[in-house]
């Protein structure tokens, strides 16, 4: 009797977790779609797109150092480095892990490919993406320079 109840449990189950497997794997597509869209944006250089993928209160810790905190400072930090450093960005988002119902963590490689450079630019970034309402936003930014390039 305890044999069927367990396997009656477990029959039950099924379509909950194939559901929850299938939130999880649309959900890790949206959070691997917001951060093309915000390579996409840097790329255009567009202020207007890159604005609408930010929470208000939005950071992001850059190789050099520098902090910026809030979304009007991530835009106009943001614009200025490709300004700066002008090059074709690219991310590839290797890991997207969910820390809470609506939040993950998206790591990958970042690359920035100069004009007339014969080596592009390494780097690793995270990026903390929230869903608010219906939509992801990205809520932070983190990008680190590896000691060993071919990471």
């Amino acid at each position: 009797m305890r044999f069927l109840f367990i396997a009656l449990c477990c029959l039950a189950a099924r379509p909950a977790l194939a559901q929850g497997t299938a939130a999880v794997a649309t959900d890790e597509a949206a959070v691997r779609v917001i951060v093309a869209r915000y390579v996409d944006a840097r790329e255009k250089r567009d202020a207007k797109l890159l604005e609408a993928l930010f929470t208000a209160d939005a950071d992001q810790l850059v190789t050099t150092g520098e902090w910026r905190k809030g979304r009007d400072n991530v835009v106009r930090g943001g614009l200025a480095s490709s300004q700066a450093n002008p090059g074709s960005r690219q991310i590839a988002i290797e890991v997207v892990r969910f820390v809470a119902p609506g939040v993950a963590l998206a790591d990958g490689r970042y690359e920035i490919s100069e004009a007339g450079s014969t080596a592009p630019r390494r780097m690793r970034t995270t990026f903390l993406v929230v869903r608010a309402a219906i939509e992801w936003r990205i809520a932070a930014i983190r990008n680190m320079a590896p000691t060993d390039a071919t990471r």
